[in-house]
């Protein structure tokens, strides 16, 4: 009799974890359908006015018109992105808060002794919106046409040779120390505040070379303010066709692909990361979108929350390596 009971009550137990689970796949599933359900915060941890910022909006507004809610873009600079993130990695996982992000959120956990949240499993990839690239430029006062003659003039001017980077850890920082360590050159990195204080320090020549977004390096070599030595993707860039990559240019294994992308808190039920990467990618087959990339720096990416979460936790071991190598101390 006791068997019996036991069996009963084991049998009870079962079937209630089997309808929990089918209630629970249907109401996420059920959600899902009718997500959103109230406006969307994007918030964008960078200044208005740069390639994420501007990345974001032309999602913002196209996701608006799919939904019935609307999309609000805010900006939360400072603190290297910690700011902005922190808002995300704190917000209720129902994916009415997301964060545009770009690779310096892969590299946080390597540069910060503290943080307020982790960068990894505080947050759920959804989508890689576009993969991108930076352009390897010098003033034209600089007697180098290539990335040879360039690490040849490093060599025989023994720390005399500045780059100029956007922060420490920051994309062109880090790109910048992988030229440096691949190619063995005694340069100089310089800090600026972002991508707009590296720009006015590379024309007004105080500092010798370093990387830009394709659309500021562009503007500036039609113009003769900057020669464009290299791009260090893995293949050329749509926006230089006709500039090699660093690869190709003499430093046979470098490559260094960067991204704009779009994470969730964590614990955001999956079906919901789901949709939203599936309109990234339908707004991503969009025309006016699709000529939006050259100037944006990148390709077209569009990819499933798994194929992201595996990008992303590819970088930050990649970056982790990185910032050992080239001995950058941690930051409280």
């Amino acid at each position: 009799m006791a068997m019996s009971n036991l069996a009963h009550r084991f049998s009870r137990r079962i079937l209630s974890y089997f309808l929990s689970a089918i209630l629970g796949f249907s109401a996420g599933s059920a959600f899902a359908q009718t997500y959103p359900v109230k406006p969307v915060r994007m918030i964008v941890p960078f200044t208005a006015g740069g390639t994420s910022d501007t990345i974001a909006r032309a999602f913002a507004q196209k996701f608006s018109e799919a939904w019935k809610y609307q999309v609000l873009v805010e900006n939360r600079p400072g603190a290297g992105t910690i700011i902005g993130s922190e808002v995300v990695a704190k917000a209720a996982p129902d994916g009415h808060t997301l964060l545009i992000a770009a690779p310096g959120h892969a590299v946080l956990s390597s540069i910060y002794r503290k943080l307020p949240f982790d960068p990894v499993n505080d947050f759920a990839p959804v989508s890689q919106i576009i993969t991108t690239y930076h352009v390897l430029v010098v003033h034209p006062s600089v007697p180098a046409g290539s990335l040879k003659e360039l690490i040849a003039l490093a060599r025989s001017q023994s720390g005399k040779l500045n780059y100029g980077h956007a922060g420490v850890g920051t994309a062109t920082h880090l790109v910048g120390e992988m030229l440096r360590i691949s190619a063995g050159i005694p340069v100089v990195a310089v800090p600026y505040k972002g991508d707009a204080g590296v720009g006015l320090a590379l024309l007004t020549g105080e500092v010798q070379f370093g990387f830009l977004v394709p659309t500021n390096a562009l503007d500036n070599a039609r113009a003769g303010r900057l020669r464009v030595l290299a791009v260090t993707g893995s293949g050329r860039g749509s926006a230089f066709p006709n500039v090699p990559t660093v690869a190709e240019a003499g430093l046979p294994d470098f490559e260094y692909t960067g991204w704009v992308g779009i994470l969730a808190p964590a614990e955001t039920p999956r079906d919901i990361l789901t949709k939203i990467s599936g309109e990234v990618a339908r707004v991503l087959r969009m025309p006016d979108i699709a000529a939006r990339l050259p100037a944006w720096g990148g390709d077209a990416a569009g990819t499933t929350p798994e194929q992201f979460s595996a990008k992303f936790r590819s970088d930050v071991v990649k970056f982790a390596k990185i910032v050992k190598e080239a001995g950058i101390p941690p930051m409280e």
